[in-house]
């Protein structure tokens, strides 16, 4: 072999390793903008997914052709069992569909081999160099979204190109040397090895494991299917393999790409490992199912030749085959989503499950593949340490107008899970900021770290309240009926305060921020009238020193937790642009 056939060879591998980075990084460009454009919706599909199995295997469907892979929605959907969000059996169709939609970046591929003058790959490819322009010129970052949705599918066009130009001249019989054309010796090697492996035809019965564990080891290694998928489409679009061989690989693929759903399954509580065994079990069952009629050359060879008869093009036949395998599968064990579920829960043991359900994390780190998603939840995070907060709040009240110190115990409780809550909220939020998230799930993210801190505030003054309730029982101190008649009315106010911050953060929601005004003004003006009060009743002799500097400090005190509860509502001024129609709650 001379040197400048040598080259040649080094030039087209290294041309087909170019390809496949350009395809990987196209699907991850590609689906990493749709997440974002569409987030909101993406959202609203999964809470519809829990209504029923054919609106889950939809979800799974529209999910997967959004991010472009079925490794990425499981990996959601993982999580999402792991955070609560959704029960095993609402996830398992979701897995189903999410199998079918990986199908559709096959068919994209599959195009790329397509056209001949003017080609579709070409045209597609031409479509990266608009999205970028997009990208650059624009400031509206839906354009942006959109203009990488563009530039990453364009690189899917070129990268598959890329890879079937270049495997076509690894695999062509002859090479240029120069002006003369001469025999290509890897090209031999290359058909030799696929030969060995079952791709030149004949009986497959032996090499049909060695196919199925090689489209199985490739996903795994790669953590794409579709990468893999369109390395096959590219031997078979040069000619170096055929359909048989291709079907048995591909349905290797799908149980490779169960792998990455494994993977982030560990460290999760049962329910979570259950989901990824799921869809583990429903891939090899699906393969079983097709295997082992496939296995029978008649069979093969008659759903080989009818594929060729109506399909010409040999890539878009292997991805009439991936479908196919997908919907049959999905079709025959929807019914049977129960049985899964139970051979899970007998394959995955619920050892320790209560404990293990016990310490949950709602803001799992699977979550951060979904931003849209992992912005929601870690509003409910922080809803639920407000609702500590301002219980803490109550139960320091109730300790200092009762005089009895019994609530202390359950106080420091709950200090301590706001604190905790606090600091768990914080580290995710720096994870969340540092992901690719939309601009007004970044005003959030901004505005949370803020919130967060008022309600640690509010935890704090209730923390100062128990102090004041301590002082007056060492001190065997009482106020006067008529200042806690003013601490009961400064009460009903915060109280009040509350309920509509809550409904106006929860629900992201403008319209409550009038009773918001309102009622903060009215903390306000109870804490003048309790200081003015205070220094009346002191002038009349009605106040002792202990119970006066307490009623002082703790008009002061809620006033401030007042400003906090308002400072939150504040909040959402940062994300929401005017007032909607009112939400229930």
């Amino acid at each position: 072999m001379s040197f400048d056939q040598v080259l040649v060879i080094i030039n087209n591998f290294l041309f087909l390793l170019g390809g496949v980075a350009a395809l990987i990084i196209g699907i991850n460009m590609l689906g990493n903008n749709l997440e974002r454009a569409a987030g909101k919706h993406m959202r609203s599909m999964m809470a519809k997914a829990t209504k029923n199995r054919f609106v889950g295997v939809g979800t799974g469907v529209a999910v997967t052709a959004l991010v472009t892979s079925s490794g990425a929605t499981t990996v959601m959907i993982v999580g999402f069992v792991n955070v609560g969000l959704m029960t095993l059996s609402q996830a398992v169709p979701v897995i189903m569909g999410a199998n079918i939609g990986t199908t559709i970046t096959a068919f994209i591929t599959a195009i790329s081999t397509t056209g001949s003058g003017l080609q579709t790959a070409a045209l597609f490819s031409s479509l990266a160099f608009a999205g970028v322009l997009m990208n650059v010129l624009s400031k509206k970052d839906i354009v942006k979204y959109v203009g990488m949705i563009l530039a990453g599918l364009g690189l899917i066009f070129i990268g598959m190109h890329t890879m079937s130009s270049s495997m076509g001249n690894l695999t062509a019989e002859y090479i240029l040397e120069g002006d003369k054309a001469v025999l290509n010796p890897i090209a031999n090697a290359i058909k030799g090895m696929f030969k060995a492996l079952g791709a030149g035809g004949g009986n497959l019965t032996w090499q049909i494991p060695v196919l199925f564990i090689l489209g199985a080891a490739l996903t795994g290694l790669v953590q794409s299917s579709a990468a893999v998928t369109a390395i096959v489409m590219s031997l078979a679009a040069s000619g170096a393999v055929d359909l048989r061989f291709a079907m048995f690989v591909i349905l290797g693929t799908n149980v490779g790409t169960c792998l990455v759903a494994v993977l982030s399954s560990i460290g999760t509580n049962v329910n979570a490992r259950r989901t990824a065994f799921v869809h583990f079990s429903f891939n090899i069952i699906g393969g079983l199912i097709f295997i082992i009629p496939l296995a029978i050359p008649a069979v093969s060879g008659g759903l080989c030749d009818f594929l060729q008869w109506a399909i010409p093009n040999p890539a878009i036949q292997i991805a009439v085959f991936h479908m196919f395998f997908n919907i049959v599968t999905t079709a025959l064990l929807l019914p049977f989503i129960n049985a899964l579920v139970k051979l899970a829960c007998v394959c995955v043991p619920d050892k320790k499950a209560k404990a293990e359900e016990e310490q949950i994390q709602i803001l799992d780190e699977r979550l951060l593949k979904t931003p849209a998603i992992a912005v929601g939840q870690t509003r409910r995070e922080i809803l639920k340490m407000g609702s500590l907060a301002f219980s803490n709040y109550k139960r320091s009240l109730d300790m200092l107008l009762s005089f009895n110190m019994n609530g202390m115990d359950e106080f420091n409780r709950t200090e301590s899970e706001i604190n905790s809550l606090n600091k768990y909220i914080t580290q995710f939020l720096i994870k969340l900021s540092a992901q690719e998230i939309s601009e007004i799930d970044e005003k959030k993210v901004s505005s949370f770290y803020h919130v967060t801190s008022d309600i640690e505030r509010i935890g704090d003054y209730a923390e100062n309240i128990t102090e004041y309730a301590q002082q007056m029982v060492d001190a065997n101190a009482t106020f006067s009926p008529h200042a806690v008649e003013e601490i009961r009315e400064m009460d009903l106010h915060l109280t009040e305060l509350y309920k509509n911050v809550e409904l106006t953060f929860q629900n992201h929601n403008l319209n409550y921020m009038e009773q918001v005004e309102k009622e903060e003004a009215a903390t306000d003006e109870m804490c003048d009238k309790m200081q003015k009060s205070h220094i009346r009743r002191t002038n009349n002799g009605h106040c002792t020193p202990e119970a006066g500097s307490v009623y002082l400090q703790l008009a002061v005190n809620m006033e401030r937790i007042g400003d906090h509860m308002h400072n939150i509502a504040n909040s959402v001024k940062t994300y929401v642009g005017k007032a909607e129609k009112p939400v229930k709650a």
